[in-house]
C-alpha cells in the first residue's frame, strides 16, 4: 500500500441566524422575518485575525447601515464608534468592550437596545434578540474546537533484516571520520568561530561518532544526510558530484563490514513503522481561535524563528548567541536569544489592546532550577526595566511580570507562583500565563490553576508600548538569559478559559505522530493496530506513550484478545532498554473497548535513537497476542562495571537559605519572625543558596547573605537585652572616638569571635587574622571607629554592627 497522506482536518462551526418571534404586552404574537440589510462595499483595511473576521461578517455587516446603528455609530459619529466603515479592525476594538462573550445577551450592545434605544423594528426585545443572535454566531460557544486529526491506515511494511550502528567506533574512525576531519571542521566542532550542530568533525573520534549517526544510513549509504547534503552543493571541498561519491564511498565500506541484525523466527511481531509513515499527531484540538502570535520551530535549523500565527505582520525571530535547534521542533537556549523587531511586535500591543486581556502559552523545559534574576523565559520588552510583559524563572518558580495601570512600567510588583509548592521543575511544562479585567493575572502549569491569586488589582492595558520587541529566552539587553527549551509559544489576545487551558495541554507538543502497528493477521479482526503516540523526546531519543488497541473498521468488537508482555522493536531487534510494557498482562474486550479504542497502560517510556527519525525502523514483539505466543527468555544479567573515578569531592559546603536564617537567628539571640528580620528573609530568600553544592556558589548569594547578617546584627545591637548578653560591659552611649582600642578589641570583637566562631575547632580560620580584620574595620586609618573631629552620637552602635555583620556573613556562618 503507498503511503497516503497525513490528514489534518479543521473544524468549523457555521451559525445561522433564524426568523424570530417577539410579542409585546397587549399585541397578538407575530413573525418576525430576518432583516435584510444592503450595505456598500467595504474598502478599508483587510481584518487582521480570523475573530476580527468573524466580528465582521457577524455582527458589522449587519449592524452598519443606516437603517441600524450606522447612522450614529460610525466614523466620525456617536462613540462607541463599532460600526465605522473606514477601518473594521477598529470598529472591532471600540466593540470589545460592550460585548459579553459569556453571556452575550447582556452585552451593553443588547441591553442598550433592549432598553429602547433606536430599535429598528417595532419591538425593543426582537431587536435584543437579533443583536444578540449575531453576537452568539460571531463568538460561538467558546469551545474553540480546534484542529481535528483522522487516522488513516499506514503503509503494509514487514519487518526486515536491517544494519546497526556497533558500540565500537572503529569502523567510523577508518573509513569515514577522516573525510569529517579533513573537510568538515570549520562549522562542526564545538570551538568553531561558527559552530554548526551536529559535531561530528571533533578531532575524538568517539564524540563524533555519536553525533553522526543520524547523518549516516547504513542499509542505503546513498541516502545518508552526509551524502545528500553533498549533492545539495553544501560547502563542497571540490567537485561537488565527486566529493558526495567519495563520501557515499567511505560509508559504503564502513557500512560493508557491518552485518544485518536477522529477524528471530521465533518472535510474535507486529508490522513495521517509521515516524514519517505514521499520522501527524502535533496539534491536534487546539484552541487557536484568538492567536496573534505563533511559534512552533518546525523549521529545524537555519538563523529565523517563523511566526505561522497568519496574522501580519508575522513577528519572525531572529536568533543569535548559543541557541540550537531540537529535533522535533524546539529552540535550545543557553547563553543568547531569539529577537523579532520592534515594527513587527508592534502587533501584539495593538491586538491586545483592542481586547484588554491576553495569554502567553508555551511549552517550556528549564534547564535546571537554579536559575535567578529571573531569567527571561518570554519578554515583550526594551531592556532590564521596561516592558509589557514578561514570563520568567527564578529558581522553582515561574515570575509573570506585566505592565498595567496598576504596576510600574517594569511590571512589578509580580507575581508569581508560590515558594513552598515548587511549581517549576526541570522537566517539559506546559505553561500558561493569563490576563484579563476581572481576575488579573494567573499562572497554569500543566493544565492546571497554581492557585496563587495575583495579589495587585487588575487594572487595563493603556500604558502598553507599541514600540517594544518580542525576546524569547532573554532580555532585550541580551544581559537577562535563561537556559533551556522552548518548544511553543502561542500568544492570544484573549484570557483562555480553564477549559480551553486543559484542552491545549491535552493535545502536548512537538513533532508527534499516531504510530499503528498492523496486527490484523495475529488477531483476526479487520484494520486492526496496536497505536502508540511517539515523538522525538531529545535528539538522542523517542518517547512512547498512551497505548492503546483500535479497529479502523468501526463496525468491529474485539471479543476477548488477551495481550502479555509487549515490548517495541528497532531496526530489526528488540531495544536493549526502555521495555515498560514487557510486564503488561492485559485483555482486549468489548466492555473496555470504544470508538476510540482500548488503552492498554498508562505508562511511558523512552527508547535510543540509532539511524535518526526518517531511518530508524519500529516494530512491536508480543510473548502473547490472540492465539500467538513465544516464550521470552530474560538475557543474562551482566556483571556492574567497575566504577569510574569521578571528580573528588569537596569536604566543606554551604548552608542553604533555611539553615542560614537558622544559624544566624541561634547566634545572635534575634527571634526570626521579628518583623524586620523576616521581612528581610522573605525577600531575599530566593537569593541565598539552595543547594550545598560549593561549586554553585554566586556573588549573588553573598549580597543576599550579607544583607541578611546586617539586619539581624542590627537587631542585636538595637536590643538592649540582647547587646548587654553579648557585650557586658561595653558604652554604647560612649563617643566612639574616646573608646579605646583595647576596649573595642575585648568587649566587641572578642566576644563576636567566641560566639561566632567558637573556639578550638579543628578547622576553623586563624583568630588572630580574623581579630586583625575586624580590628582594621574598627580603629584602622579609615576605621568606622574613628572620625575626623566628633563621631556622631549613634556611630557606636553603627560601628559595632558593622563588625557583627563582616563575621556573621562571612565563610564562618556560610560554610559548613
Amino acid at each position: 500500500m503507498s503511503k497516503q497522506k497525513n490528514a489534518l482536518h479543521l473544524t468549523l462551526s457555521i451559525f445561522t441566524v433564524i426568523g424570530l418571534q417577539g410579542c409585546q404586552d397587549g399585541v397578538s404574537t407575530e413573525t418576525l422575518q430576518p432583516t435584510t440589510v444592503t450595505t456598500s462595499t467595504y474598502t478599508g483595511p483587510a481584518a487582521r485575525t480570523s475573530d476580527i473576521q468573524g466580528f465582521r461578517i457577524s455582527v458589522w455587516e449587519p449592524l452598519r447601515g443606516e437603517n441600524r446603528c450606522g447612522s450614529c455609530h460610525n466614523t466620525g459619529g456617536q462613540a462607541p464608534q463599532f460600526v465605522r466603515e473606514d477601518d473594521v479592525n477598529q470598529a472591532y476594538e471600540a466593540a470589545n468592550p460592550h460585548v459579553n462573550r459569556e453571556e452575550p445577551d447582556q452585552s451593553s450592545l443588547v441591553t442598550k437596545v433592549a432598553n429602547g434605544h433606536n430599535c429598528w423594528e417595532a419591538s425593543d426585545t426582537a431587536c435584543a434578540t437579533i443583536i444578540t443572535s449575531y453576537i452568539e454566531s460571531w463568538v460561538g460557544d467558546g469551545s474553540g474546537g480546534g484542529r481535528q486529526i483522522e487516522l488513516e491506515a499506514p503503509p503494509d511494511k514487514v519487518v526486515g533484516e536491517s544494519k546497526s550502528f556497533p558500540d565500537d567506533s572503529s569502523l567510523f574512525a577508518t573509513y569515514v571520520h577522516p573525510l569529517l576531519t579533513d573537510y568538515c571542521a570549520e562549522c562542526h566542532v564545538e570551538d568553531a568561530a561558527a559552530p554548526q550542530s551536529p559535531y561530528f568533525a571533533t578531532a575524538d573520534s568517539g564524540i563524533a561518532y555519536a553525533a553522526v549517526k543520524t547523518s549516516i544510513d547504513l542499509d542505503t549509504p546513498v541516502n545518508s544526510r552526509l551524502v545528500q547534503r553533498l549533492i545539495e552543493l553544501h560547502n563542497c571541498w571540490d567537485d561537488c558530484s565527486d566529493n558526495a561519491q567519495e563520501m557515499e564511498s567511505a560509508i559504503d565500506q564502513m557500512a560493508g563490514n557491518i552485518s544485518p541484525t536477522p529477524i528471530d523466527p521465533d518472535l510474535v511481531i507486529s508490522r513495521a513503522l517509521s515516524l514519517p509513515e505514521g499520522t501527524v499527531a502535533s496539534g491536534g484540538s487546539r484552541q487557536e481561535n484568538d492567536v496573534v502570535a505563533l511559534y512552533e520551530f518546525k523549521t529545524g535549523n537555519g538563523n529565523i524563528a517563523y511566526d505561522t500565527s497568519g496574522v501580519d505582520p508575522a513577528i519572525n525571530l531572529s536568533i543569535s548567541g548559543n541557541v540550537t535547534w531540537v529535533e522535533g521542533w524546539g529552540l535550545d537556549f543557553s547563553d543568547g536569544k531569539a529577537q523579532g523587531s520592534t515594527g513587527d511586535s508592534s502587533k501584539i500591543a495593538q491586538l491586545v489592546q483592542a481586547t484588554g486581556e491576553y495569554t502567553i502559552e508555551a511549552w517550556v523545559v528549564p534547564a535546571n532550577v537554579t536559575q535567578e534574576g529571573p531569567a527571561r523565559i518570554i519578554s515583550y520588552s526594551a531592556g532590564t526595566d521596561v516592558r509589557n510583559f514578561t514570563l520568567g524563572q527564578t529558581l522553582y518558580n515561574y515570575n509573570y511580570l506585566h505592565r498595567s495601570s496598576t504596576t510600574d512600567g517594569n511590571g512589578e510588583p509580580a507575581h508569581s507562583s508560590a515558594d513552598d509548592d515548587e511549581d517549576l521543575q526541570a522537566t517539559e511544562q506546559h505553561v500558561v500565563a493569563t490576563f484579563d479585567p476581572e481576575n488579573g493575572r494567573r499562572l497554569y502549569v500543566d493544565g492546571v490553576f497554581t492557585d496563587d491569586l495575583d495579589e495587585t488589582e487588575p487594572g487595563n492595558l493603556n500604558d502598553w508600548d507599541n514600540s517594544y520587541a518580542l525576546v524569547l529566552g532573554n532580555e532585550a539587553s541580551s544581559d537577562r538569559p535563561w537556559a533551556g527549551k522552548i518548544r511553543l509559544l502561542a500568544i492570544h489576545n484573549r484570557a483562555l478559559t480553564a477549559q480551553q487551558i486543559k484542552q491545549n495541554f491535552d493535545a502536548g507538543v512537538g513533532e508527534k505522530y499516531f504510530l499503528l502497528f498492523n496486527v490484523t493477521d495475529l488477531v483476526n479482526l479487520p484494520q486492526s493496530y496496536v497505536m502508540f503516540e511517539v515523538s522525538q523526546y531529545d535528539n538522542y531519543s523517542y518517547l512512547f506513550r498512551q497505548p492503546k488497541f483500535i479497529s479502523l473498521d468501526e463496525g468491529v468488537l474485539p471479543g476477548s484478545v488477551p495481550l502479555e508482555g509487549m515490548r517495541i522493536g528497532i531496526n530489526g531487534k528488540e531495544a536493549a532498554v526502555g521495555q515498560a510494557y514487557s510486564r503488561l498482562a492485559i485483555t482486549i474486550n468489548d466492555s473496555e473497548y470504544t470508538a476510540n479504542g482500548q488503552r492498554l497502560s498508562n505508562m511511558a517510556t523512552t527508547i535510543p535513537s540509532e539511524k535518526g527519525a526518517e531511518n530508524d525502523q519500529f516494530f512491536l514483539t508480543f510473548e502473547r497476542l490472540g492465539t500467538h505466543t513465544n516464550v521470552y527468555s530474560e538475557p543474562a544479567v551482566l556483571p556492574p562495571a567497575e566504577p569510574a573515578d569521578g571528580e573528588p569531592l569537596p569536604l566543606i559546603g554551604l548552608r542553604t537559605f533555611d539553615e542560614i536564617n537558622a544559624t544566624m537567628s541561634s547566634l545572635t539571640g534575634v527571634d526570626p519572625t521579628l518583623e524586620a528580620v523576616q521581612t528581610t528573609y522573605t525577600t531575599i530568600r530566593q537569593q541565598l543558596p539552595s543547594s550545598e553544592e560549593i561549586s554553585g556558589f554566586l556573588s549573588s548569594h553573598q549580597v543576599a547573605v550579607s544583607q541578611l547578617a546586617i539586619e539581624y546584627c542590627s537587631a542585636l545591637v538595637d536590643d538592649a537585652a540582647l547587646r548587654a548578653g553579648l557585650f557586658p560591659g561595653f558604652d554604647f552611649n560612649a563617643n566612639a572616638n574616646d573608646i579605646q582600642s583595647s576596649t573595642w578589641q575585648n568587649q566587641v570583637v572578642a566576644p563576636l569571635m567566641s560566639r561566632f566562631m567558637g573556639e578550638q575547632l579543628t578547622t576553623q580560620p586563624s583568630p588572630s587574622l580574623v581579630e586583625g580584620e575586624l580590628m582594621n574595620l574598627l580603629t584602622g586609618s579609615v576605621g568606622l571607629a574613628r572620625c575626623s573631629g566628633g563621631c556622631d552620637a549613634d556611630r557606636t552602635e553603627k560601628a559595632t554592627k558593622a563588625a557583627c555583620a563582616s563575621l556573621l556573613g562571612s565563610a564562618v556562618v556560610l560554610l559548613q
